[in-house]
């Protein structure tokens, strides 16, 4: 089943000189994380916004379940879920009563505040103002609210931004459950590790089109290169006393070639390393600009 289906997208904002988005096209599937990365200004937002419902006059193609955002009307946010980048919490009540808040705004089952709040590990600043939360607490929240009503589409933003390691594989975990569900997350980020990670597919978005789409692993693989890196001690024993040396090889022909097979022969291997591309090798070469 497809869950989103986008043809020929155009947007372009008043008194703007380009389309922020131009003739952009993808599809996706019930049950798939699909990434959505490329460097600010390519285009992503606006496309996120136009399949939230929050921006209406585009050109083209853009539906969801079927039907264009803006003609479900209000029962389009009973069945989905958003966590944006910038926390927008009320501040000055407490992270139960805010989901609390939100909850009352449904007119589904939503789940027990404590239990979500457990899941993102806030449970123990239940009853703290959320003016006092760090960003990283803040964002746990946002993740919190947005799963409230058990939406059938998630669409997250940066969802691990200000998050330590152990906090962030809580959320990644999260969102690989909601995945088994049978439930679809449209996922935006810069973090090549998250969307390597959990993507099905990634597209890579820049000036306003799809320049790549595909798995993460055929992304990388197109752009590797075919060869084997050998790390190795001269002499046949482990002994730190060699100093370590590397050769390549090429991957073809790997196992008919005399020289690699002399080299195992006569010295101590210590690693073999395919030289794959990284998901930030491929956003580089794609987009054409670095992560920093």
């Amino acid at each position: 089943m497809t869950v989103i289906e986008v043809d020929e997208l155009s947007f372009r904002y008043p008194k703007a000189a380009e389309p922020a988005v131009k003739q952009m096209g993808f599809t996706v599937g019930a049950g798939e994380v699909f990434g959505f990365l490329g460097p600010s200004g390519a285009g992503k937002s606006t496309t996120q916004k136009i399949l939230t419902g929050l921006l209406t006059g585009h050109g083209g193609r853009a539906a969801v379940w079927g039907r264009d955002p803006a003609d479900w009307g209000s029962a389009y946010y009973q069945r989905i879920g958003v966590s944006f980048e910038l926390p927008n919490h009320y501040r000055k009540l407490t992270a139960r009563e805010n989901l609390q808040f939100f909850a009352s705004l449904y007119d589904r089952p939503t789940a027990d505040p404590m239990a979500l709040l457990e899941s993102v590990d806030l449970a123990a600043h239940a009853d703290t103002r959320v003016g006092k939360f760090s960003k990283g607490m803040q964002m746990r929240l946002v993740f919190a609210r947005a799963l409230l009503h058990h939406p059938e589409l998630l669409f997250l933003d940066e969802p691990t931004s200000g998050m330590d390691p152990v906090n962030a594989r809580r959320i990644k975990d999260a969102i690989r459950e909601f995945r088994t569900e049978g439930r679809t997350v449209f996922l935006t980020t810069h973090d090549m590790a998250t969307a390597e990670e959990l993507c099905d597919r990634v597209a890579f978005v820049v000036d306003g089109r799809i320049a790549a789409l595909d798995t993460p692993a055929e992304h990388k693989l197109r752009r590797s290169r075919r060869t084997v890196r050998v790390t190795y001690r001269n002499g046949s024993g482990p002994g730190p006393a060699a100093a370590l040396r590397t050769e390549e090889f090429p991957l073809d022909g790997l196992a008919d070639d005399d020289a690699f097979r002399a080299l195992a022969r006569e010295h101590h291997i210590e690693a073999l390393h395919s030289q794959e591309a990284s998901l930030e090798d491929v956003f580089i070469d794609v987009t054409g600009r670095s992560l920093a």
